[in-house]
């Protein structure tokens, strides 16, 4: 992307109403945003115990963050969330603070839209739910440290991620690679900005069915080009580490093509 696409984050009565995706460039698209760009929290409130979410949730860009147990800022698999979204919650601007503990669950289909983490703890968001109809929905937002995983896919179904910007991870999107129940999963990546150092852009188990289509990827920092676009895994429902099995678009499991990936 050019500079001329940087985008831009609203504030004031724009945001109460969700424009802080604020990202809206002349053709009306959306831009991922820049370190340049994160938004400005409208006060900060700790979160000693997770939050569920039922319905629709709008936080006015208020920033959450975890304390007492929810306090450590490990990566420990064990930790709860600061929010967990109900089926078909709704979940809109708000900043995910340090520490982050386990960041946001859904427990069925989502949407998380002007979503950013300041800090991520063991993950940004973990998706949940057994059945192959849910669909997951990340639109705007970014994230930032995260140690291990940006999104975590555990359920079954499709997640869509677009106009995000990520900024230091080691995989941005990763289909469980050793859950006690595996699904085939689908996901799908449109206008993502993944900014170095990070290892992987998406991770997915080919035998298992998963498939990750990716458009309009830019990668920045990366002079050479270490991240890997797409890295194939065979996975297990044992625990056991997954083994990989290749890197690259396939037309089957990984789907893009060169013009896909921009390098910046």
């Amino acid at each position: 992307m050019t500079s001329s696409l940087r985008p831009r984050v609203l504030t004031g009565a724009a945001t109460a109403f969700g424009l802080s995706l604020g990202m809206i460039m002349a053709s009306g698209a959306l831009s991922p945003a820049s370190a340049a760009t994160w938004p400005t929290a409208s006060g900060s409130q700790a979160v000693t115990s997770t939050i569920s979410v039922s319905g629709t949730k709008d936080y006015g860009m208020l920033r959450l963050y975890g304390s007492g147990d929810l306090g450590t800022g490990s990566q420990d698999e064990d930790q709860g969330p600061i929010l967990e979204l109900a089926p078909g919650a709704v979940v809109k601007n708000v900043i995910i603070g340090s520490p982050a503990a386990d960041g946001i669950h859904c427990l069925g289909a989502c949407t998380l839209q002007n979503v950013w983490w300041e800090d991520v703890g063991e993950d940004a968001a973990t998706f949940l739910g057994s059945s192959s109809s849910n669909v997951y929905t990340v639109s705007g937002g970014g994230a930032k440290e995260a140690s291990d995983k940006v999104f975590q896919f555990n359920g079954a179904g499709t997640l869509n991620v677009s106009n995000f910007a990520a900024q230091t991870f080691g995989t941005f999107v990763r289909s469980c690679g050793n859950c006690k129940t595996q699904y085939k999963r689908t996901i799908n990546l449109n206008t993502i900005e993944a900014t170095y150092k990070g290892s992987r852009i998406v991770g997915i188990n080919t035998n298992y069915g998963d498939s990750a289509t990716l458009k309009a990827i830019t990668i920045v920092g990366d002079t050479s080009k270490k991240m890997i676009p797409c890295q194939k895994y065979i996975g297990n429902n044992t625990g056991a580490e997954p083994t990989t099995n290749g890197t690259g678009a396939d037309g089957t499991y990984c789907k893009y093509t060169a013009s896909d990936i921009t390098y910046k």
